[in-house]
């Protein structure tokens, strides 16, 4: 039954079968553009190309879904755009051991990207949350419950952002994002493990922190330090780099984007003109 629609399995669209759907079997990536030209297209794919390997999905042509995303850009004509896809396992009667030989399903979507300069002039708030995420966050998966619920109470605190906080203590990345800190005049966060994603963002934004002179610790933050920073902002593949100017309802700080987010938000800007 789909809905209120009674049939035979044989009469089920394919779209419903989808292993992405039953168990959330399948990879995805997130690029933006700016002004015509997609940033770190490199990076993305070879992510992507990782994240299929981990899981074990074969029989996809990644050099293919490369020509693929950059025909549906030129097609879409949107300058600053959001592109996401995902590749799944395929389609098939729901079971836990995939039937072999399933062709893997591909989805693409293109948006527009509006910026909003109130993110970056104000910065954002941001509360904790339990992670309690499976431990392979190093994989794109499309398992992503965790962060929805984690969102979505970040949004009922009056947050715009969660950040996973592990069985530690310890905080390891934000529900859609990463997450860095200024402590002692130098950037803080979490080493890349297995349950950090290597976001493609973060490593422009060391770069970037290179360039202007800024040393780096990747040591994660508690809470209670993360509180107490000089300064904290957040890495968005759809926002770059935004600053964050309370914590768990505390300021930080004056409450204003501190300096050295400032100058890693110009520093940024580099790479993508």
């Amino acid at each position: 039954m789909i809905n209120d629609k009674t049939m035979g399995i044989e009469d089920v669209g394919s779209e419903y079968l989808d292993r992405g759907i039953f168990f959330g079997d399948g990879v995805y990536e997130v690029l933006r553009s700016y002004n015509g030209k997609i940033f770190a297209i490199e990076e993305h794919f070879e992510r992507f190309a990782n994240s299929l390997k981990a899981i074990e999905i074969a029989g996809v042509d990644v050099g293919e879904i490369r020509s693929k995303v950059l025909k549906a850009f030129e097609k879409a004509g949107i300058a600053n755009a959001k592109i996401y896809f995902h590749i799944t396992r395929g389609s098939g009667v729901r079971d836990h051991l995939p039937a072999a030989g399933l062709k893997p399903n591909f989805f693409l979507t293109i948006s527009e990207l509006k910026d909003n300069p109130k993110l970056k002039n104000e910065g954002v708030a941001v509360s904790t949350y339990p992670d309690i995420r499976w431990k392979r966050c190093d994989i794109k998966s499309l398992n992503l419950l965790p962060n929805v619920l984690a969102k979505g109470d970040a949004d009922k605190k009056g947050a715009w952002e969660a950040v996973f906080v592990d069985e530690d203590g310890l905080i390891t990345e934000g529900s859609s994002s990463a997450f860095f800190g200024i402590v002692k005049g130098k950037l803080r966060t979490s080493p890349l493990k297995a349950n950090i994603l290597p976001s493609v963002t973060r490593k422009y934004v060391e770069l970037a922190a290179k360039n202007i002179g800024l040393g780096i610790l990747e040591k994660s933050l508690t809470p209670k330090e993360a509180a107490g920073a000089e300064e904290l902002f957040l890495a968005v593949t759809t926002k770059d780099v935004v600053p964050v100017v309370k914590f768990d309802g505390k300021t930080i700080a004056d409450g204003k984007p501190g300096k050295w987010t400032k100058q890693l938000i110009e520093e940024f800007k580099k790479f993508t003109s």
